[in-house]
């Protein structure tokens, strides 16, 4: 009945993660996150509530509101809703309507996802996307999927002149590595 006691709920439900996930809490948690409310949204991912994949994608493209993009992009990662791979792949087109600030966290939520579909989408944000940061997400995407033509695709950036694009492809290079067999 009061506000310290719901929040205080909230946070606990979020610090249990999957523990606390049960029907009732799912539910519960659902419904509020039926109303755009964050936090709640940030909980489903956190319990990995497969139950929330279908609301959560309906969220992707809400350009509107580029903060609940970013969470609804964790969260769905998180969850690895494979539903949502086509919704966050269409959110890397750097001509299309997403803030810039969505883009990464829905290269993100592919590579923790971890659907190779989402390998062409993430190739080209890596190619040919004007912000480093979109580009270093989806080479740490890639990486995260770890097929061979993913991690190619990536290494081919470790002479990258930016830092953070570079690393991923260092980082890629040598699994390459590492997965090759030795004579």
């Amino acid at each position: 009945q009061s506000d310290f006691m719901e929040r205080h709920c909230l946070e606990a439900f979020e610090r249990m993660g999957k523990r606390g996930k049960t029907d009732a809490s799912v539910d519960e948690i659902l419904g509020r996150a039926e109303k755009r409310d964050q936090p709640s949204i940030r909980i489903l991912g956190k319990m990995a509530a497969e139950e929330a994949s279908e609301t959560l994608v309906e969220y992707v493209s809400e350009d509107s509101n580029p903060q609940l993009q970013k969470v609804v992009c964790k969260a769905l990662g998180e969850v690895g809703a494979v539903e949502a791979v086509q919704p966050l792949a269409n959110q890397l087109d750097p001509d299309g309507d997403t803030d810039d600030l969505v883009r990464p966290h829905a290269a993100r939520a592919l590579g923790l996802i971890g659907d190779t579909r989402a390998v062409d989408p993430l190739v080209d944000a890596l190619a040919a996307d004007d912000s480093d940061d979109v580009r270093a997400a989806a080479g740490w995407a890639l990486r995260q999927i770890g097929t061979r033509e993913a991690l190619e695709a990536v290494a081919e950036h470790a002479d990258e002149h930016s830092f953070v694009v570079s690393t991923e492809g260092e980082k890629a290079a040598r699994a390459l590595d590492e997965a090759a067999p030795t004579p």
